[in-house]
């Protein structure tokens, strides 16, 4: 059988392949899994009552650019959060998850041919994006010598002037780090010379130490930017504790949006009209997030205490994943998450996973990615094992 051919480069997803690198080994016998961000804190309480509530609206077909209750609520939450108006019924489209808008919205607004870019190492399904509309896609390293966030300014007019869509994470998956003001006015003014659209994945920006990321929309509004020049990508996954729900959404110019809607009339699913309901009152709701982030908080006070001394490593600044480096003696990450593996049982997940080999390069080969998503018992169990096992 033949497949498209511009796929035939990808690797295996992370996961199957960590499965591959890991399951024919046995685990020391308490196993600690931190290898997936699936967060383990407590939903909000009132999600099984409301979703009791709607039950009925499973019986009818959803309104596919989400209800009017959800529009608003979302469109509530930037004004809070942000401080930018938005029209919820024009600008905003509730999503199945953001990895349905982060991919289904490069094909509604990227052309063929073009370069779409993104960090390295990065969430991969940018990369598939890309390939799916055509496009190619171009890995822009974020090591720690560019403060763990890609520097597009460094490329040149030639990639930049062929350049349709530019992917941002921040706080960064795997690597915490955040893009403050002056990131995205740069950023916004190279894709104002440069005639491009920027895909701000902002899925990670309610779990936080010290302060509230700014947001992307939040910086052009500022800036006065063409609204067209910025799309948005937020979840409930993170933000309240709820990944089963699959429920986030995109909001950016009218024009985009509405092509991206246009897309979704004909390869989308919207959600279900009992999912749409929870998701409107869990946006408007921040006891739950303010719960959440403070154990967060003190997650990152674990962290930055099991690594105390250990250059490189300990809490981000936001998200909830640490990105730790991996001692020489060690090897790679793919060392260091099997010896985690068959000497205490912590999954990880080995850096490499998230990149690309670029020039004979792959600027996550020398690290982990861990996940402070255990309950606090058990990470702590964790940590100690990372600690032991990496850096002793």
């Amino acid at each position: 059988m033949q497949y498209p051919r511009r796929f035939e480069a990808l690797p295996d997803y992370a996961f199957p392949r960590l499965r591959a690198l890991l399951d024919h080994h046995e685990p020391w016998d308490e196993v600690v899994s931190m290898s997936i961000g699936e967060p383990r804190h407590d939903p909000p309480a009132f999600v099984g009552r409301v979703m009791a509530e709607a039950a009925a609206g499973f019986g009818r077909y959803p309104p596919n650019d989400g209800s009017p209750e959800l529009q608003r609520a979302i469109a509530g939450w930037i004004a809070r959060r942000y401080g930018v108006e938005v029209d919820g019924a024009r600008q905003v489209l509730p999503l199945n998850g953001t990895r349905e808008g982060l991919f289904n919205a490069a094909l509604a607004l990227c052309p063929e041919s073009a370069a779409v870019l993104m960090p390295n190492p990065f969430y991969q399904v940018y990369a598939v994006a890309a390939l799916a509309a055509g496009a190619e896609p171009v890995y822009v390293p974020a090591t720690e010598g560019t403060g763990f966030l890609p520097d597009f300014a460094a490329l040149g007019a030639e990639v930049l002037d062929r350049t349709a869509i530019v992917y941002v994470c921040s706080p960064a998956n795997p690597q915490g780090a955040v893009a403050d003001r002056d990131y995205w006015r740069t950023l916004i003014g190279l894709a104002e010379r440069h005639d491009f659209r920027i895909f701000a994945d902002e899925c990670y920006s309610e779990i936080w130490r010290d302060a509230a990321p700014v947001g992307a929309l939040e910086a052009a509004a500022g800036m006065g930017a063409d609204p067209e020049r910025v799309m948005v990508f937020h979840s409930l996954s993170k933000r309240s504790n709820l990944p089963g729900l699959r429920s986030g959404f995109l909001c950016g110019g009218v024009d985009a949006v509405a092509r991206c809607k246009r897309l979704r009339a004909y390869a989308g699913a919207p959600l279900p009209g009992p999912v749409q309901a929870v998701s409107a009152a869990v946006w408007d709701d921040e006891a739950h997030v303010e719960a959440s982030r403070q154990r967060y908080v003190a997650k990152f006070d674990m962290a930055d205490a099991a690594f105390a001394g250990v250059a490189g490593a300990g809490a981000p600044e936001a998200g909830f994943f640490l990105w730790l480096p991996v001692p020489d003696h060690v090897g790679d990450g793919e060392a260091a998450a099997l010896k985690l593996w068959r000497e205490r049982g912590v999954r990880v997940l080995p850096g490499a996973y998230l990149s690309r080999d670029v020039g004979g390069e792959n600027p996550g080969r020398g690290y982990v990615r861990a996940a402070l998503v255990p309950h606090e018992d058990e990470l702590a169990r964790g940590l100690s094992a990372l600690r032991d096992c990496l850096y002793r």
